[in-house]
């Protein structure tokens, strides 16, 4: 199944409202962004994480960058990374390479969000491959997925 149906069916049995936009193929945040009419801000981009010997789900503005000096401190670890596609693409089977949903949770995968893309109402990010986008209230992605928010991002300028 992809990921995009097991999306839909969590948000439905949880009667949670939400949007799948299709558009144009987009593989970098900003051109997704660029491509529903978003902002940057409001489009919730995955950066995946090597910390030691586990992986952790890291998730902020398109228009943002992780700060390894931030998340250090967020995550208490002195050994930190990105992870590379290779590393981690065989943990996502369902989705497209580069598009995966910001849901840790699907995965058994910790999920850190930046405090900045927690003050926004509505989040759009990939459903999973490179032309579709769901858009939901934030508050319904916290409530299901129950991600640690943390300052660990730094706009870019």
């Amino acid at each position: 199944m992809a990921v995009v149906e097991r999306l839909e069916d969590i948000l439905k049995k949880n009667n949670i409202q939400y949007k799948i936009v299709a558009h144009q193929e987009a593989y970098t945040a900003q051109e997704i962004a660029a491509a529903i009419h978003v902002p940057g801000k409001e489009l919730a981009k995955v950066v995946m994480v090597k910390a030691k010997d586990r992986f952790v789900m890291t998730v902020m503005p398109a228009s943002w960058r992780v700060d390894f000096k931030k998340l250090k401190e967020a995550l208490n670890e002195k050994d930190l990374r990105l992870a590379t596609e290779e590393e981690f693409k065989a943990m996502f089977p369902d989705c497209e390479s580069g598009a995966e949903p910001p849901f840790g949770n699907l995965y058994h995968i910790d999920t850190y969000v930046d405090r900045s893309l927690a003050e926004d109402e509505h989040i759009f990010f990939n459903a999973g491959n490179h032309y579709e986008t769901v858009e939901m209230r934030y508050k319904d992605y916290a409530n299901i997925v129950k991600p640690r928010v943390a300052e660990f991002a730094t706009h870019l300028h």
